[in-house]
């Protein structure tokens, strides 16, 4: 069973940086890419960055220029650093892996980010 395992979820400061790192064990097929999702507590669970197998690199408009994201899914290991952060950057950050063939969708547990004000 494929296993992704996030952490550095932190208190952080507004302004302030934190870096999450995952990694994916268990790996049958060669990915393709990864990604981080975030939810925040009351809504929905939304894509932040992606980092492909051709270190192509691609993030969601509230993040660009603020995060970046970085990796080898050669190894199965991904970061996101984040900074300037601010209390809307708060919550579930998840580490996602999909396969093509056949379709699956893996997903870590979630580190959590709280950003003080």
């Amino acid at each position: 069973q494929v296993q992704l395992v996030e952490s550095g979820g932190d208190l952080g400061q507004a302004g302030g940086s934190l870096r999450l790192s995952c990694v994916a064990s268990r790996i049958t097929f060669s990915i393709r890419a990864m990604s981080w999702y975030r939810q925040a507590p009351g809504k929905q669970r939304e894509w932040v960055a992606t980092i492909t197998s051709g270190g192509s690199t691609h993030y969601a408009d509230a993040v660009k220029g603020l995060f970046n994201i970085s990796g080898d899914t050669g190894k199965n290991t991904m970061y996101l650093q984040m900074n300037s952060l601010t209390p809307e950057d708060a919550g579930i950050y998840y580490c996602y892996v999909g396969r093509i063939m056949p379709p699956n969708d893996y997903w870590g547990q979630g580190t959590q980010v709280t950003v003080s004000s």
